[in-house]
């Protein structure tokens, strides 16, 4: 089993003030993707509280823009959100992979784009109230086009976006958090105002 991804989040003295302390942990559930745990914690205060933390291995964003600047977004169904949602190319680490690599395979997998330039933007927690999944951001230029080679249960469109469509996107509800963080990390979500 692989190491979880250790979170850039603020441990230092200055947060004690807030630091929970892990007292114990049951494992609850374990699947392909996904592990949770049920832990007890000690507040600073000498409380205990009772957390669900759903461990998993770290996934990537793309963020891949074409010579007309136009904006690669997949659309793909969301069982949990019960429809179709327009994202930027993402997926999950394999166990121990550079998340540089596993952006790089992920990108040519889903849209069968190959980039000749790579810049990462950064990253974040996905859900950090229960979630230990941490998400590199990626931008992709230079594209050169080639055949997706999607996994068997992956159905997907593939398109490029004019950035001024994406605040459409984000007003509809047809993107994901995602998406939206991507976008603002490489300079391309268009101002709220925009939105409108």
């Amino acid at each position: 089993m692989s190491q979880t991804p250790r979170v850039s989040a603020d441990t230092s003295s200055a947060v004690d003030h807030l630091r929970e302390t892990l007292v114990s942990r049951r494992p609850a559930y374990q699947g392909k993707l996904l592990r949770v745990f049920e832990d007890e914690v000690t507040l600073p205060d000498g409380r205990t509280a009772r957390r669900e933390i759903v461990h998993h291995r770290g996934a990537v964003a793309i963020v891949a823009t074409d010579s007309a600047g136009g904006i690669i977004l997949v659309r793909q169904w969301r069982h949990a959100c019960e429809g179709a949602l327009w994202e930027v190319p993402a997926g999950t680490r394999e166990e121990d992979e550079d998340p540089a690599v596993t952006a790089r395979r992920e990108l040519e997998e889903e849209t069968g784009y190959t980039a000749a330039r790579w810049r990462p933007l950064g990253q974040a927690c996905v859900s950090p109230g229960y979630s230990r999944e941490l998400l590199w951001f990626f931008r992709a230029e230079g594209l050169s086009p080639g055949a997706a080679a999607t996994d068997p249960d992956e159905l997907l469109d593939v398109r490029a976006f004019h950035p001024s469509e994406i605040g459409e996107l984000a007003r509809l509800g047809l993107t994901d958090c995602k998406t939206l963080g991507g976008l603002a990390l490489a300079g391309l979500l268009p101002a709220l105002e925009e939105v409108g």
